[in-house]
């Protein structure tokens, strides 16, 4: 017994020290994990912290510094300055004009980069939408001042411009390009575009030819009457036009596939630069930005007409819209160049159907709720030269496929309609 007494005592002295060493070594682990628990939130924030810092600034430069086009948005605050400083309306407009151009192109820069993570159909809708959102800004300004020739000749021109130089200039790079190749395009989706453009032109026109033949049951009433009525018309189109496009007859908007090759570059090349949430934020200080430096530019435009000895007819239809249309010039191009002519011709022909339809209509309706006569009466010159322009391009597009020469034809064709809108005498005045 006394054996098994030291035995059990010796056990226990053993047993007492090491569980004392280890309770020790426990208490002294948790004593450090108490110590250093608080910093794992201060140094998850602080890296958190830094890595916005950091996505903030690597998203600025690409933005705002990276672009060599960016050089000209210095000129959008000098022309404000300029405003409230001299009040010479011709160096305001000049200044503004110039100041626009980069924020046009990069919002369809912050549109391209938002529609890798949409989709092409979605995001060739996003792009149509910003890219023509100066032009809608611009026409809400003037809209506001009751300048109702200025809203009308710049989406007219708007028009043209897409539809004419922006859709030859990527013709022809695009043919230069690919030279040794037929470049195509999907023929069903630019025969639907083409139609309501035809429809558009419809809807223009007729409100012209009851004005200038004096066939109105009452002289300008029902001419405003019928613009009013065929915009929501036309508007409901354009919104039946989007439900065919995005999801009844997705397939029809499929772009047409080239070789294997050819997939796994364009794979290769389109990676993001800036994530969705950023190109939000783009756009919306890009907007904003466009927005307050249109309002200088239309107050402008009367006086640089005075200044410059220009009508305000060419300022409206052609200076305007070339600067509007910049991301689309740019976006169109280098597209073509990439040949892929259907997000050519998603960016400008869906563009001047967005206008047509939707853009016109939509300023008609607010003009209906500002009380300003807004209508769809562009006179006889601007209807003929729209109507042209519209069945020259739909000859055009009829084959499915794209060279040089028909580029060049467009751009010569814009040339002639830039001339004769230099000469052009706006007959509203008098009438």
């Amino acid at each position: 017994m006394g054996a098994i007494d030291g035995k059990v005592d010796l056990e226990s002295d053993e047993e007492i020290p090491f569980s004392s060493s280890a309770a020790t070594n426990k208490v002294e682990a948790l004593d450090f994990e108490m110590i250093h628990l608080p910093s794992r939130p201060v140094i998850a924030n602080s890296w958190i912290a830094r890595h916005i810092g950091i996505r903030a600034v690597r998203s600025i430069y690409i933005v705002l510094l990276k672009a060599k086009i960016n050089m000209l948005l210095p000129f959008g605050p000098l022309a404000i300055l300029l405003h409230y400083i001299t009040g010479k309306h011709g160096w305001v407009f000049f200044f503004s004009l110039l100041g626009i151009i980069p924020l046009a192109e990069r919002l369809g820069y912050a549109t391209e980069q938002l529609a890798f993570y949409t989709g092409p159909t979605v995001g060739g809708l996003l792009n149509a939408t910003f890219g023509n959102a100066t032009e809608m800004i611009i026409s809400i300004y003037a809209l506001k001042n009751g300048m109702i020739r200025v809203v009308q000749q710049s989406l007219l021109g708007s028009i043209l411009s897409n539809m004419l130089l922006v859709l030859g200039c990527a013709f022809f790079s695009g043919g230069i390009i690919h030279y040794n190749k037929v470049q195509e395009f999907n023929k069903s989706a630019a025969v639907v575009n083409s139609g309501l453009l035809l429809m558009a032109v419809m809807g223009i026109m007729f409100p012209a030819v009851l004005h200038f033949t004096h066939t109105e049951v009452h002289f300008g009433k029902s001419e405003l009457a019928l613009s009013r009525f065929s915009s929501c018309i036309m508007l409901v189109a354009y919104a039946s036009y989007l439900f065919f496009q995005l999801k009844s007859h997705r397939s029809l908007y499929n772009p047409i596939l080239e070789e294997g090759d050819n997939n796994e570059e364009c794979d290769d090349d389109e990676i993001p630069e800036i994530t969705h949430w950023e190109a939000i934020g783009w756009l919306s200080i890009l907007t904003v930005w466009v927005s307050i430096l249109s309002g200088y530019l239309v107050d402008a435009i009367q006086g640089a007409s005075d200044s410059f000895n220009i009508p305000v007819a060419f300022i409206s239809v052609i200076l305007l819209p070339i600067v509007g249309n910049a991301a689309e010039h740019a976006s169109a191009i280098m597209f073509a160049m990439k040949d892929k002519l259907d997000i050519t011709l998603g960016v400008a022909i869906g563009s001047s159907t967005q206008i047509s339809m939707f853009v016109i209509p939509f300023c008609v309706v607010v003009g209906w709720i500002m009380g300003e006569p807004m209508d769809l009466n562009f006179q006889l010159f601007e209807t003929a030269t729209l109507f042209i322009t519209v069945l020259v391009v739909a000859f055009m597009l009829q084959e499915g496929t794209s060279n040089y020469f028909k580029g060049l034809m467009l751009i010569l064709c814009y040339l002639i309609v830039a001339a004769s809108f230099f000469v052009h005498v706006d007959p509203s005045n008098d009438d």
